[in-house]
């Protein structure tokens, strides 16, 4: 009986110094990781503001390729009734 209460004290004196081995290691990795996150989260937002406005200037691009179109339509047709023999 004692020899497996001294086993498994050993166990639980184990367990608790790795746990801590654990945690004085990787705690500033962790740290790290989350201060990167939240820098990669604030660049992400930035980029989407990007999108967005990329997306309204593109509407209003389409909008002007789109009237241009109409005037080169009317240009054409003005030319095309210009150039035709009179009779």
């Amino acid at each position: 009986m004692t020899i497996v209460g001294l086993l498994l004290v050993a166990a639980i004196i184990g367990y608790f110094t790795a746990w801590l081995f654990a945690k004085s290691k990787y705690t500033p990795i962790i740290k790290g990781l989350e201060a990167d996150k939240a820098a990669l989260q604030k660049e992400v937002a930035g980029l989407k503001d990007d999108v967005s406005k990329l997306k309204g200037e593109a509407v209003k691009l389409n909008e002007k390729i789109a009237s241009l179109e109409k005037d080169l339509a009317a240009k054409d047709k003005e030319i095309k009734e210009l150039t035709k023999p009179k009779k």
